[in-house]
């Protein structure tokens, strides 16, 4: 039953991060209109040109990870720290949308929850 809860949990994750993905493409979500702080963060990331790019194929490829349960361990320390800088941003400068980066970053630990026994090498003295 935990296990089915757990699967549960990371392939609704994978299907989010898939979805958030491939709008950094696509725009097919339409996004209200965030208040100045985090619109000039945004339009910073934007100016540089190769940041939300990378951040949309970290995404895509950590969803489909997720999805199809394979290299899980390896592609939740990698979206770990964009959901971070995603919940970090929304907390300080758009609270309103809080929502989906907080059950992100909740999903991504029990992810790493259920394969804690592939980190156990990184954290030996």
């Amino acid at each position: 039953m935990k296990n089915k809860i757990f699967l549960g949990v990371q392939v609704l994750s994978g299907i989010m991060l898939v979805v958030f993905g491939l709008n950094g493409f696509l725009q097919f979500i339409p996004m209200p209109q965030p208040p100045v702080e985090m619109g000039q963060y945004m339009g910073a990331l934007f100016a540089a040109g190769f940041i939300f790019p990378i951040v949309a194929v970290i995404e895509i490829l950590a969803g489909v990870s997720f999805i199809v349960n394979k290299y899980t361990s390896f592609m939740a320390i990698i979206v770990m720290p964009i959901m971070i800088n995603a919940f970090l941003a929304h907390l300080f400068l758009d609270l309103a949308g809080i929502g989906g980066s907080a059950f992100l970053i909740i999903a991504t630990l029990i992810v790493m929850i259920k394969n804690k026994e592939r980190y156990q090498a990184i954290f030996k003295a």
